[in-house]
């Protein structure tokens, strides 16, 4: 093991380089609690899921006092490099296995450590009647370290391997409870849909290796400007790919809500602090070519407010609590994408809204589990009402992470995205060709979105905890009686409502998360926006208050129905995704299965046909012959003698 900087050491650097060589622990420690508990088997039952914990936990203790160290070093050696060993040896080419650990690769390891971690100790509850719990726990583990490595590695490579590792894990804990058909096919489509993004992270290191000679971060990045940029125009394009298909963006978005499949904390690991944040943190971390490469910068903000929109709009409509906050997932990460796509500042504010939405959207997933451990797993809102009596805890709680997301200030949500509208203001150009067009078009979809996310998150809240109890019966036939889940559930829910609340209040004081990021984003400049900046906030909490006011009139002060309303074409579209899987399945699936169709016939009717033509043709040929196979020597010496015969005239014609 060899430790490298990227600096020459000084006393405190070497203090934290110290630290720095005990990185791989946070990757290794889960990764093989994980196999062991695989291995066990059933010895590990009773047992396993508490080492799960104990493991995420450590995770996080490691990253912690990494982090302390980096932050007693100056801003410019806050990058700390550990080549663990030579990975692949190619000639000129090789790839160290290496972890880079900086502001934004520590930022992503306290989220997903920390709200992984109560996540981990929320699933005790919560899986505790699942006679497979060990191996649930195995594959969290699994998947914390996977994306471990794909936000500490110090290459395209690494980061690879990571992305390919979050994908095999959410395959697994989607479809955990693979008995029910539909949970295995939805476990399949996520699977294959990132397959399809993935073949755009493999473009684009094909694309480094044949222009650089490498896919490592700073060899990629202090040579991106020396190549032309239709080559960053190409790589940024195919990196973009491969982050709508882990990031269920536009036009990869359709796996998302069939993600809820699974138990509820996949969900809030997977929607919060894991593998849908990774395509945001891919673009981030790409930004030195994204400033080579302006019109795919500019694809990538495009891509981000078409889905902040598609994302909202299908929200409105759904009744299945879980999938509500699916549709919310797309939309918010779709804000951070369109961030992503605009430059330095934005880039900021994208993994600042990130990191507060990890903590918000965490709480309500863990909030609707202990709503559906409450309801005898209803996920149906037409069937709750009034839970905010019987559940006071987890509605407290959720509340927290409602008026976050909503923006209220001065909750976490405030802090974040009111900024990312404001840069989405400010975009003012398209390519190289100055304009300020573009940003009043990004800013007032942000605008338009924060309004509808309003009013849908709002429809939650009240559908779930105002108005008329709706309560059904159990699957037993008795009448549901809510009740509030045990410590181990409400307290890692409390815990993320107080990071909901001051999170993003106390990372803004001074900058403080602004300065901490520069030695990766560099010096963000506030570009100025096309209308005042109070004008924005002020045009923003009046969206947020109509919708939320409007969803309290259509769905807290008035009686919900229990019975789905017919609705208009736009609901209805809404409800069905906006056809999305229909698209992918005229697009796509629907001319796949001709052409295999056509394969088939072609293989059944030409090559099947000439194999056949050929047994019939011998078969012909044999029974030909057969007629000479009489059995009589007499007829055997009769052709004897012909032939002998004929092959004297033949002899003698011929001389």
């Amino acid at each position: 093991m060899t430790y490298s900087m990227l600096l020459p050491a000084q006393p405190a650097e070497a203090w934290a380089a110290g630290a720095a060589t005990f990185g791989w622990l946070m990757i290794a420690i889960p990764l093989a609690v994980s196999i062991a508990l695989l291995l066990l088997g059933r010895v590990a039952d009773r047992w396993g899921h508490w080492l799960a914990v104990i493991a995420s936990w450590s995770s996080f203790a490691v990253g912690f006092i990494i982090l302390l160290q980096l932050l007693n070093l100056e801003p410019s050696s806050r990058a700390q490099e550990l080549n663990l060993f030579e990975w692949i040896p190619a000639g000129d080419f090789t790839v160290n296995f290496g972890l880079l650990m900086d502001p934004l690769s520590m930022t992503f390891v306290m989220l997903v450590t920390f709200v992984g971690s109560l996540i981990h100790v929320y699933a005790v509850a919560y899986m505790e009647h699942d006679s497979d719990r060990r191996r649930f726990f195995a594959y969290l583990n699994f998947f914390i370290a996977a994306m471990l490595t794909l936000v500490l590695g110090n290459s395209y490579a690494i980061l690879f391997v990571g992305w390919e590792g979050v994908g095999l894990a959410s395959y697994l804990l989607i479809g955990f409870w693979n008995f029910v058909p539909e949970y295995a096919t939805a476990a399949k489509k996520a699977f294959v849909m990132n397959r399809v993004g993935d073949m755009g992270l493999l473009a684009a290191m094909m694309v480094m290796v044949a222009q650089f000679s490498s896919v490592d971060f700073r060899t990629v990045s202090a040579q991106i400007e020396g190549a032309s940029q239709g080559t960053a125009t190409l790589i940024g394009l195919f990196l973009l790919l491969a982050a709508t298909g882990k990031s269920a963006q536009f036009p990869l978005q359709a796996w998302l809500g069939d993600a809820m499949a699974g138990p509820t904390p996949v969900s809030a690991l997977i929607h919060a602090a894991t593998m849908v944040t990774a395509g945001v943190y891919l673009i981030v971390r790409s930004g030195a070519i994204y400033l080579q490469a302006p019109i795919a910068a500019t694809v990538v903000a495009i891509v981000g407010a078409i889905t902040l929109l598609f994302g909202a709009i299908v929200g409105t409509a759904k009744d299945d609590i879980k999938k509500v906050l699916a549709a919310s997932t797309m939309s918010q990460i779709g804000y951070m994408m369109l961030g992503a796509g605009l430059g330095p500042i934005g880039w900021v504010f994208a993994i600042f809204h990130l990191f507060t939405h990890g903590f918000f959207k965490a709480l309500m997933f863990l909030g609707a589990g202990s709503i559906m451990h409450g309801m005898d797993d209803q996920v149906n809102m037409r069937n709750f009402g009034a839970l905010k009596g019987p559940m006071k805890i987890t509605w407290l709680t959720f509340m927290m992470g409602w008026l976050a997301i909503l923006g209220v200030p001065p909750f976490s949500g405030f802090w974040s995205k009111d900024p990312l509208i404001e840069t989405a203001f400010a975009a003012n150009h398209f390519g190289n060709i100055e304009a300020t067009w573009p940003g009043w078009i990004f800013g007032t979809v942000a605008l338009v979105g924060a309004g509808i996310t309003a009013f849908y998150m709002s429809r939650l809240f009240f559908m779930t905890f105002h108005g008329k109890a709706r309560w059904t019966t159990t699957k037993t036939g008795e009448p549901i009686q809510p009740h509030e889940s045990s410590p181990l559930m409400t307290v890692p829910m409390i815990i993320l409502a107080i990071g909901a609340v001051f999170i993003g209040g106390l990372l803004t004081i001074n900058s403080t998360f602004v300065t901490w990021l520069e030695p990766v984003t560099g010096v963000a400049e506030h570009a100025e926006p096309v209308l005042p900046v109070p004008v924005i906030q002020v045009l923003v909490l009046v969206l947020v208050l109509v919708g939320a006011g409007f969803a309290w009139l259509k769905y807290g002060r008035d009686e919900v129905p229990q019975a789905v309303p017919a609705g208009n074409a736009l609901t209805h579209a809404a409800r069905n995704d906006l056809y999305q899987d229909q698209i992918n399945e005229g697009l796509f699936m629907a001319p796949g299965m001709m052409l295999m169709k056509g394969v088939t016939d072609a293989d059944r009717s030409v090559v099947d046909g000439i194999v056949r033509g050929l047994a019939k043709l011998a078969r012909t040929i044999g029974r030909f012959v057969s007629i000479a196979q009489t059995g009589y020597v007499r007829s055997y010496a009769g052709y004897v003698t012909g032939g002998v015969v004929l092959a004297l005239v033949v002899i003698l014609a011929t001389r």
